[in-house]
């Protein structure tokens, strides 16, 4: 058993890294190309794609909560704007469902130094104190569920801390679609 749960998390290192240097590479052409600092150009840049821009856009919001670059709510708008409603729902959804998973798994690879090259350590410190008691799952369930909350970092921090996978991605199915429809809704109306 131990063999085999040795081979898996040498996988996982291997799968994670892979996925990282990915992911570093589409950030660099995407801050080179502007990507991250217009919703417009961003926009006109996924559309340009055609068929393939809904793959670019899932990447786009997997980079994105994996690094926290961009607003997560810009992106999820500008999802919508590109797809409509309901595609942009769906593609939305697909991509940061995914993108935390990834920081889930990065988390709980490399653990609280990763964390904190990528957030500010009086962010972290607030939501670190909650993982030693059950408040956290509260916590984080609320913060996947409401727009506005550090939800990036949050799914880096529930890496850390007791909570498994699985009751982790049960919370990101059930909570994430709130806020995408929030989002698809403020658009609709604007």
């Amino acid at each position: 058993m131990e063999k085999n749960d040795t081979r898996l998390k040498k996988v996982m290192v291997i799968i994670t890294i892979i996925i990282t240097v990915l992911l570093v590479a589409f950030i660099i052409y995407a801050l080179k190309m502007n990507l991250l600092t217009s919703k417009d150009i961003l926009v006109e840049k996924i559309k340009s794609f055609g068929f393939i821009g809904p793959v670019i856009f899932l990447l786009l919001q997997v980079v994105q909560v994996v690094f926290p670059v961009i607003p997560g709510g810009a992106s999820c708008l500008a999802g919508v704007l590109a797809f409509g409603p309901i595609e942009g729902f769906i593609y939305n959804y697909v991509g940061l469902s995914l993108g935390s998973v990834v920081a889930y798994l990065l988390s709980r690879n490399f653990g609280l130094p990763l964390i904190k090259k990528l957030f500010q350590q009086e962010t972290i410190d607030k939501y670190l104190k909650y993982i030693k008691d059950k408040k956290f799952e509260k916590i984080f369930f609320l913060g996947i569920l409401l727009p506005g909350a550090p939800d990036d970092l949050l799914c880096y921090i529930a890496g850390i801390s007791e909570m498994t996978l699985k009751k982790f991605v049960i919370i990101i199915l059930l909570a994430k679609p709130l806020t995408l429809i929030f989002y698809s809704l403020f658009v609709k109306l604007f």
